[in-house]
C-alpha cells in the first residue's frame, strides 16, 4: 500500500467528484436494487439495466475498489454494507440523493462555485437564470427526483427527531414547507392524537396523498398549498420547519418567519430543524452543507446566534436548543408578547 502523504491525501480530496458521479450512475441504474437478491455477473446487470457491458464492469470495478460493492470471481458482484444503503427499500436511504446530485442542472451549478465567491452571488442563479426552486417548479421531471431526494432524507432523519423532541404535548402541528410529508407523516403516526397541516407549493403538495396514505395518517392530515412568504395556515399550536430557513438569506428568512409569528396564537411554538454551523476546524459535513447553500438554493448554515438574531427580528424568542442523534437540530422559538413582526 503507497504510504499516506499530505499530497496524496489533497489528491484523494480533489479526486472526490470522481466517486460522486460513479456512484451517482450506480444509484440512477439501480443497481443496488438488482442486486438485492444476491450477486450477479457484471454482463447480467448491463442487461437488465441497458448498459454497455464492458463500460459498467468498469464502473462496478471502481465502486467495489472503494468498497460500495465487491468484486468476486468472473466478473460477479455484490452488495457491501455501504451498497445496501443504495437499495431503494434501505433503512437508511442514501440513492435518492445520489441520484439528485449528479443530475446536470445540480452538477454544473458547481462549476460556478468560484464565480459565487468571487462575487457572493448564487451559482445556480448565475447558469439558470433562476432559482432552484423556480428551475424546479418548470422542470416537473426534476421536481419529483428532488423530492424523492428531500423525502429519502425525512425518512433518514425522522427516528432521531422523534426521540429527541416530544411532540406528545401538541395537538396540531403544521408543516411549513413539508414537501410530500414524509416527516409529518412520520410524526403522526407516532402519536395518534395529533392532527397535522401540511403546507408547500401547490404542486409540490399534489404529490403528498400517497405518502400520508401509506403511512395511514391520511385522515388527520389536511393539505394546503400556498407561499410561505405570503402565509401560513392558522390554527397550529406547533409550527415545524426542516430544512427550509437554510434554503434563504435573512431578509427571506425573516419574511418566512415573520408569516409564521401572524399565524400563530401566544402558546403556540416554532420548531426549526437545522444544522448549525460549529467551531473552527469542527463540523466539515455542516461547513459543505453551507457551501450547497451558497451554490444552489442561495441560502447558508447559521450559528446558534445567528438564530437567536433572526428570531429575536422575527417576534420570537430562542428557547433551546435541542441536539438529536443526527447533525440535526430542534431549534425551538416561543413567540414574543406584542412582537409579532410586521412586514
Amino acid at each position: 500500500m503507497a504510504s499516506q502523504t499530505p499530497a496524496l491525501d489533497l489528491i484523494r480530496l480533489v479526486n472526490g467528484y470522481q466517486i460522486s458521479q460513479a456512484i451517482h450512475v450506480a444509484a440512477s441504474l439501480g443497481i443496488a436494487d438488482h442486486l438485492a437478491a444476491g450477486e450477479r455477473t457484471s454482463d447480467d446487470l448491463a442487461a437488465a439495466t441497458g448498459s454497455h457491458a464492458p463500460t459498467l464492469y468498469r464502473l462496478l470495478r471502481a465502486l467495489a475498489a472503494a468498497g460500495v460493492f465487491h468484486e468476486g470471481p468472473d466478473k460477479r458482484f455484490a452488495l457491501t454494507s455501504m451498497g445496501e444503503c443504495l437499495r431503494s427499500d434501505a433503512p437508511v436511504p442514501v440513492a435518492p440523493w445520489a441520484t439528485l446530485i449528479g443530475r446536470p442542472f445540480e452538477w454544473n451549478a458547481w462549476a460556478h462555485l468560484l464565480h459565487s465567491v468571487r462575487t457572493g452571488e448564487n451559482a445556480f442563479r448565475y447558469m439558470h437564470g433562476s432559482g432552484n426552486f423556480e428551475y424546479l417548479s418548470r422542470h416537473p421531471e426534476e421536481q419529483v427526483i428532488f423530492d424523492g431526494a428531500m423525502s429519502a432524507i425525512s425518512r433518514r432523519l425522522s427516528p432521531a427527531v422523534l426521540a429527541a423532541y416530544d411532540f406528545s404535548l401538541f395537538h396540531r402541528v403544521v408543516d411549513v414547507g413539508g414537501g410530500t410529508g414524509t416527516l409529518l407523516a412520520d410524526i403522526l403516526a407516532a402519536h395518534p392524537h395529533l392532527r397535522g397541516v401540511l403546507f408547500d407549493q401547490p404542486h409540490v403538495v399534489e404529490r403528498a396523498r400517497p405518502v400520508l396514505e401509506a403511512a395511514g395518517v391520511a385522515d388527520r392530515c389536511e393539505i394546503v398549498g400556498g407561499s410561505f412568504f405570503e402565509a401560513v395556515p392558522e390554527g397550529g399550536d406547533a409550527y415545524l420547519l426542516k430544512f427550509i430557513v437554510h434554503d434563504w438569506d435573512d431578509a427571506a428568512s425573516t419574511a418566512i418567519l415573520r408569516a409564521c409569528r401572524r399565524a400563530m396564537e401566544p402558546e403556540a411554538k416554532l420548531l426549526v430543524l437545522e444544522r448549525l454551523i460549529g467551531p473552527p476546524n469542527e463540523g466539515a459535513d455542516t461547513k459543505f452543507t453551507d457551501l450547497i447553500m451558497l451554490v444552489e438554493p442561495g441560502g447558508l448554515e447559521r450559528t446558534p446566534e445567528e438564530f437567536e438574531s433572526l428570531f429575536t427580528a422575527t417576534g420570537f424568542r430562542l428557547a433551546r436548543v435541542v441536539p438529536t442523534a443526527t447533525a440535526l437540530n430542534v431549534i425551538e422559538g416561543l413567540p414574543i408578547e406584542g412582537g409579532a413582526a410586521k412586514g
